[in-house]
């Protein structure tokens, strides 16, 4: 497993988008089927995020992305401590 993606989350998406067939009901037990993780294993790898954000998990930032492109930059005021 990659231990740093949240799958449930990974899961609705790829339902949401129809990029892989999520059985219904997916819970646990995924990561025993070999054919379900080789197909969601290119849904954060090959699928690109046109606009939305990332969030950072330790500060829970919200970083934009538009056209593809992140932003991470942080203003003057969120970098002083």
């Amino acid at each position: 497993m990659i231990p740093k993606v949240e799958w449930a989350v990974l899961l609705e998406v790829a339902d949401t988008l129809h990029l892989v067939e999520v059985p219904k009901g997916l819970t646990e037990g995924y990561d025993h089927d070999e054919k379900f993780l080789r197909q969601m294993h290119h849904v954060p790898l090959e699928e690109d995020v046109l606009e939305g954000t990332l969030q950072c998990p330790e500060s829970g930032h919200l970083f934009p992305i538009s056209r593809r492109i992140p932003n991470m930059l942080l203003s003057d005021e969120e970098t002083e401590t």
